[in-house]
C-alpha cells in the first residue's frame, strides 16, 4: 500500500547526501550526484527492478517484462542551495507506485542534470532522449572551475560519444507521468492536495556579457567610465520593465551575475549575467519582449560605451500535456480525493514537458503550503505526496484496463 510513511523512509536515506545548512547541493556529474545513484540502485533492488543507465546518463529502474512500460519519475540533482523535494519527491513516489503495482510494468526514471545548475544545461537528460541537445556545442560548456561538461560526464562514468543514441530509449515507454511539488501556492489556496498540470509555459534563458574597462573607482570621471556593472544594473531593471504587458505578461528574472575583477575600488571590466523569461502566452510574447530588450541593449551600449553581447542559453516551447492522460489523472484524483482537483499551468521547466514531444506525458503537482521552492525552506506534507502517488497508480491502472 502507498503510504506517507513509506515515502518518508525513502526520502530519509537522501538526507546525508549534499545537504548543508544553506540548502541541498547535488549538482550534476558530481560526487553527490553519484551518491544519489547508489540510493536509486538500493530503491530499485527493494522493488525488484533492474537498473540501467541510458547513453545520456539517465537512470532507469526497469521491470523484468519486455517493454513498452509506463514511465514514472523525476530527477535527483539540485540547484545550488536547493530544497529536499524538488525532484526526489517524484522519484520516491515512483518507487512507491512500482513497489505496489505488481501487475503493471512500470519503469522508474531519474533524469540526468534536470536543473542545469552546473553547466547551464537545464533538462539535459530528457532533451537527450527527445533528440533536442545541441551537440557537440553543449558538451563544451564549462562550470565555474573551468571543467567541461564532456569531461565531467566521462568522470562520472558516462560516455558522451553515445548521447546521439539516447532517443531510442523512449521507445521503451507507453507514456510518462511526473509527480512534482507545486512551486506556487495555487493548490494551497484551492485547498487541494494535488492538481493536474495542463501545460508548461514557454521559457527562454539569455546569457549576457557586458564588456567595459577596468579603472580606478575614485579617480575616473563619470564621462570617461565604461562601467560594465552599472550598465548591467540598468539592463536588469529594464528587462523587467519591458516585460509588463496587458495581454500576455512575461515573467522575467535575472538569476545569476558574475563581475570581474570584483574588487571594491575598481570599476567592473566585465559582467556576465543570465536573464530568464517565461510566458503562458507562448513565444509570441517572449519574442516581443526580446525584441524590445535588444533595442534597449543597442541604446545602452551606445550611451555607456559598454559592449553588450546577448545569446540564447536555452529555449523551451510551451507544452500541453496529453489530454487522455490528464483526463485519467483528473478522474483518479476525484476518486481518491473526493472532489474535482484544479488544473494548472506551470511556469517551471520539467522533464515531462520535454519527453511529451515524443510520448504521451503528464504531470501531477503536490500541494506546497508556502509555495517556496529551490530553497532549503521548501516543504511538503508527505501525506499529500502519498495521495498523488495513489492517484497516478489508479490512473495508470484504469488506462491499462481500457487498453
Amino acid at each position: 500500500m502507498i503510504t506517507g510513511e513509506g515515502l518518508t523512509a525513502r526520502l530519509r536515506e537522501l538526507e546525508d547526501i549534499g545537504v548543508r545548512p544553506e540548502g541541498v547541493y547535488r549538482l550534476a556529474w558530481t560526487e553527490e550526484d553519484g551518491a544519489t545513484r547508489a540510493w536509486f540502485e538500493r530503491q530499485a533492488a527493494v522493488a525488484r527492478l533492474r537498473v540501467e543507465c541510458d547513453p545520456a546518463g539517465n537512470l532507469w529502474a526497469c521491470p523484468h517484462s519486455e517493454p513498452p512500460w509506463w514511465g514514472i519519475g523525476s530527477h535527483l540533482d539540485s540547484v545550488r542551495g536547493g530544497g529536499r523535494f524538488d525532484g526526489p519527491l517524484g522519484v520516491a513516489c515512483a518507487f512507491e507506485i512500482a513497489s505496489c503495482a505488481d501487475a503493471m510494468p512500470i519503469a522508474v526514471v531519474s533524469f540526468a542534470d534536470e536543473e542545469g545548475a552546473r553547466f547551464n544545461t537545464p533538462t539535459f537528460g530528457s532533451k537527450a532522449l527527445a533528440g533536442r541537445l545541441a551537440l557537440p556545442s553543449v558538451l563544451s560548456r564549462t562550470d565555474d572551475a573551468g571543467v567541461a561538461l564532456v569531461d565531467a560526464m566521462r568522470a562520472a562514468g558516462v560516455d558522451p560519444d553515445g548521447i546521439a543514441a539516447a532517443p531510442t530509449w523512449l521507445e521503451k515507454l507507453s507514456g510518462f507521468v511526473e509527480i512534482h511539488i507545486d512551486q506556487t501556492t495555487e493548490l494551497a489556496r484551492a485547498g487541494s492536495p494535488v492538481g493536474v498540470v495542463r501545460s508548461l509555459a514557454a521559457r527562454t534563458r539569455l546569457e549576457v556579457v557586458l564588456r567595459g574597462r577596468a579603472d580606478h573607482a575614485g579617480t575616473t570621471p563619470r564621462d570617461e567610465r565604461r562601467d560594465a556593472l552599472s550598465a548591467a544594473a540598468r539592463l536588469i531593471v529594464s528587462a523587467e520593465d519591458l516585460a509588463v504587458r496587458d495581454d500576455a505578461p512575461v515573467t522575467v528574472t535575472t538569476s545569476r551575475i558574475l563581475a570581474r575583477p570584483n574588487a571594491p575600488t575598481t570599476i567592473a571590466a566585465e559582467v556576465r549575467l543570465w536573464i530568464d523569461g517565461r510566458s503562458a502566452g507562448g513565444f509570441a510574447a517572449v519574442d516581443e519582449w526580446r525584441a524590445a530588450l535588444d533595442e534597449f541593449v543597442a541604446e545602452l551600449s551606445a550611451r555607456t560605451g559598454v559592449e553588450i553581447e546577448v545569446s540564447v542559453a536555452s529555449r523551451s516551447d510551451a507544452r500541453e500535456f496529453s489530454v487522455s492522460l490528464r483526463d485519467a489523472l483528473a478522474r483518479a484524483s476525484e476518486s481518491v480525493v473526493g472532489h474535482t482537483v484544479p488544473e494548472l499551468v506551470s511556469f517551471a521547466g520539467h522533464d515531462a514537458g520535454v519527453v511529451a514531444e515524443r510520448v504521451p506525458a503528464a504531470m501531477l503537482f503536490v500541494r506546497n503550503e508556502t509555495g517556496v521552492s529551490h530553497s532549503p525552506a521548501e516543504d511538503v506534507d508527505v501525506a499529500d505526496a502519498a495521495v498523488a502517488a495513489r492517484v497516478v497508480e489508479r490512473a495508470l491502472t484504469s488506462l491499462r484496463a481500457q487498453a
